[in-house]
């Protein structure tokens, strides 16, 4: 998401950057911060592209399989695609045109499609609790693509702000990613609540779901609510070292993002709870015979807790 919401092209910025930073330019990038920005886009791009392109192939086995909420992540990586494209792109070439399209038209639209995709994927997960039976009915493939299509086309209606928006694209730009924010908390806390009162959903899959919500909901709040706060706050959009803690955990979305297909995997979530419990349960156990009779040997407590790790250990 680059300098995205900092406006570069201001008379203020211009003659800073060409009175101070006019030597420091490392492909797209210029400024103090130039070679920051440079490293993690290289790093995140390395790591994220094969990484990327394996997981959405992955994920076409599940779709095949009438999994519905994998198309919704196959498009969100499809997103996370197009950023680790700009980051390339970015770090490779020194042009100013090309390097503003992709970092005011391109990249952003790249953010604003994965944030709804997120919001997607979550409103899929809240259905599949708290309307079942009415989901059930209308949920196929050809209502995910149509969904997808929509979805795509919605940053269409903000192209003319990217040319016209002026001084107001940046606060535009924020509050439209701002607005996912109470959507991802009313799913996921209407999801809670709705599997606490129902009984038809294996608990394999309840973990499952709230997992998958639980995630959503932090790599929104961690990797893109902190940009938009910077971009809203006009007091502090001069602070460098703010501009870098807050853009830089946005270049590790689509990193993040990867995470989404292990959870999306059948087992994977129950697996993973279930070893981070065993391993909270033997630690309290082991930290409670310590108290006791350290002396006794093939006392039951003992034995039990011998047992309890073993158990852990095959976990």
């Amino acid at each position: 998401m680059g300098h995205f919401f900092q406006d570069q092209t201001s008379p203020k910025n211009f003659v800073n950057v060409i009175s101070s930073n006019s030597t420091r330019s490392y492909g797209c990038y210029e400024g103090e911060d130039a070679f920051t920005f440079y490293v993690v886009a290289l790093s995140v791009a390395s790591i994220g592209l094969p990484l990327t392109l394996l997981a959405i192939f992955a994920l076409y086995s599940l779709v095949q399989k009438d999994h519905v909420a994998g198309i919704y992540v196959i498009n969100l990586l499809i997103t996370d695609l197009i950023q680790i494209c700009c980051f390339i792109i970015k770090v490779a070439i020194n042009n100013k045109e090309i390097c503003d399209v992709l970092r005011y038209i391109i990249h952003v639209t790249a953010v604003m499609v994965s944030i709804c995709f997120m919001v997607v994927i979550s409103l899929e997960r809240y259905l599949v609790v708290a309307w079942p039976l009415w989901y059930r009915f209308r949920r196929s493939i050809k209502t995910s693509l149509i969904v997808c299509f929509v979805v795509w086309m919605l940053p269409l209606l903000n192209l003319p702000m990217f040319f016209y928006g002026g001084d107001y694209l940046e606060t535009t730009v924020a509050c439209f990613l701002l607005l996912p924010f109470p959507l991802l908390i009313f799913f996921l806390c209407g999801t809670l609540k709705a599997l606490s009162a129902t009984r038809s959903v294996p608990t394999e899959e309840k973990r499952q779901i709230v997992s998958i919500l639980v995630l959503v909901f932090l790599i929104y709040t961690l990797m893109f609510l902190p940009r938009v706060i910077y971009s809203l706050a006009k007091n502090f959009r001069q602070d460098p070292i703010f501009e870098i803690v807050t853009i830089t955990p946005v270049y590790f979305s689509p990193l993040a993002d990867l995470v989404l297909y292990v959870f999306m995997r059948k087992g994977i979530a129950d697996k993973l709870l279930a070893s981070l419990c065993c391993k909270i349960e033997c630690n309290d156990t082991g930290q409670s015979a310590m108290h006791e009779d350290s002396k006794t040997s093939g006392s039951p407590m003992q034995t039990d807790r011998e047992d309890l790790e073993k158990k852990c250990e095959k976990v």
